[in-house]
């Protein structure tokens, strides 16, 4: 009953998610309180089990991310509180928090800025990573700071901080050795904006004028100051924005300025240091 009824719900998500089998698995388990490969050995569903199950699925259909249903996404190697007013963390973010690492590796004592935190999900990875960083986020949106305290609370990250503003607005002053930053970088024409899951993210996060590069830019240019000596800067970007993106930072007089390519070999991140 169990694998027939699945079927029939991966079939009800045909055409609005890649993955509608693991959608409807992830759901289910979620509505039921059981771990995922406990499904198939469950002979039948409670009435309120299947109608928590039924309105979730009905919810899905209409492109709401997974991760907005059952309250939370993993992340590195953490779990992150998400839902409506926060971008979901994506794995090829994780690129990020690998470069950062790098970046880090030696510093007895190093400090990190993490610029539209969202979630949390890059900054909160450094800092659980490497005890010794200092890692401060800055967030304006106040539904993305409210998750992202949570999510510090809950994980214990003590080497945190969590600051509400634009950009380096709350910052001015501070230095690092390392700022990343996954920032909007979508042009607000993208094709891509017509996804079902992209409708229900906050557009905030996703759109940055009509070229995709504003944000990018701001940053890019505003950095000088903010980056210690030999310090990185670390963005996310579009797949065909890595050129663009190597240019603003030679502009902005970083060196050694290279893009990296994620597991699906897609150059989506570029760094620089400053001299």
């Amino acid at each position: 009953m169990i694998a027939a009824l699945l079927e029939r719900a991966a079939r009800r998500l045909a055409g609005v998610s890649a993955t509608p089998r693991l959608d409807v698995e992830l759901l289910l388990a979620h509505a039921l309180g059981v771990e995922r490969a406990r499904l198939l050995a469950l002979d039948a569903l409670a009435p309120d089990a299947g109608a928590a199950f039924e309105r979730l699925l009905a919810r899905r259909a209409t492109g709401e991310p997974v991760a907005y249903l059952l309250g939370r996404r993993e992340f590195w190697t953490l779990t992150l509180e998400v839902g409506p007013g926060v971008l979901v963390p994506r794995p090829e973010t994780e690129l990020l928090v690998e470069l950062a690492l790098a970046a880090i590796a030696g510093r007895p004592q190093p400090s990190i800025l993490d610029l539209g935190a969202g979630s949390g999900a890059i900054g909160f990875a450094i800092a659980a990573s490497v005890a010794s960083a200092a890692v401060d986020l800055v967030e304006a949106s106040p539904a993305a700071l409210a998750f992202a305290e949570r999510n510090r609370r809950r994980l214990g990250l003590a080497n945190a901080r969590l600051l509400a503003g634009n950009w380096f607005e709350p910052v001015a002053g501070r230095r690092y050795d390392v700022i990343v930053s996954n920032p909007p970088y979508l042009a607000a024409g993208d094709p891509h904006l017509e996804a079902p899951e992209l409708g229900h993210e906050p557009r905030a996060a996703l759109v940055a004028g009509d070229s995709g590069l504003e944000a990018l830019a701001a940053i890019a240019t505003a950095c000088g100051p903010y980056l210690a000596p030999g310090g990185a800067l670390i963005l996310e970007h579009g797949a065909l924005q890595a050129a663009a993106v190597r240019d603003l930072l030679h502009t902005a007089g970083l060196v050694q300025v290279q893009s990296h390519a994620d597991l699906a070999g897609l150059e989506r991140a570029t760094q620089g240091r400053r001299r």
